[in-house]
């Protein structure tokens, strides 16, 4: 599947392997068993394979997007839990594809869960995610130093971010966050 998000953008596939690696290293912190771990790792690769799905004028948009171009984009969660929910092999890590864009304050998307509603492994992508979007270099912004993409977390930590895992990725920084973004 990733071969396919990778055919239709190359940025993207090489995104999602760095927040799946990410994820692993994140959860193999936090103590996750290995079934856990491989929930999260494959969870990670696949969290924006619904973007497949988003017309390549609202995917590779130089600028910011508009109002309806963002509610376009934010259809790749429910589009991935959609082509992943009918592999009763990928049934759990559709669930996690659907609930990475959710936030701990319940303000994010699709299903406005909060806290603990949101899987652990979600959250974990989640931040992982940012962390990858936020050091990246884009048409629409510069790339984020590691401090400055450090305090962007704290920023948010039990805003975005659960806080428990905000400061575990601090402390283990140079453990878990991928180098050559």
């Amino acid at each position: 599947m990733l071969l396919t998000l990778e055919s239709k953008n190359l940025y993207i596939a090489k995104h999602s392997t760095r927040v799946g690696d990410m994820a692993y290293k994140l959860g193999g912190v936090l103590g996750m068993n290995e079934d856990e771990l491989q929930a999260v790792y494959l969870g990670g690769n696949l969290h924006d394979i619904g973007k497949i799905g988003i017309p390549d004028k609202i995917l590779n948009k130089k600028d910011g997007l508009d109002e309806n171009e963002l509610g376009i984009m934010k259809k790749h969660s429910q589009i991935g839990y959609d082509i992943l929910s009918k592999s009763r092999y990928l049934n759990y890590i559709s669930y996690l594809v659907l609930h990475t864009h959710e936030r701990w304050d319940g303000k994010g998307y699709p299903n406005g869960l909060g806290g603990e509603e949101i899987p652990i492994e979600a959250r974990i992508i989640s931040i992982c995610d940012s962390i990858d979007a936020m050091k990246s270099n884009r048409p629409y912004k510069r790339p984020m130093s590691d401090l400055e993409c450090r305090q962007e977390l704290i920023k948010n930590k039990g805003i975005m971010y659960d806080e428990k895992i905000v400061e575990c990725i601090i402390e283990n920084w140079c453990d878990i966050v991928t180098k050559d973004i």
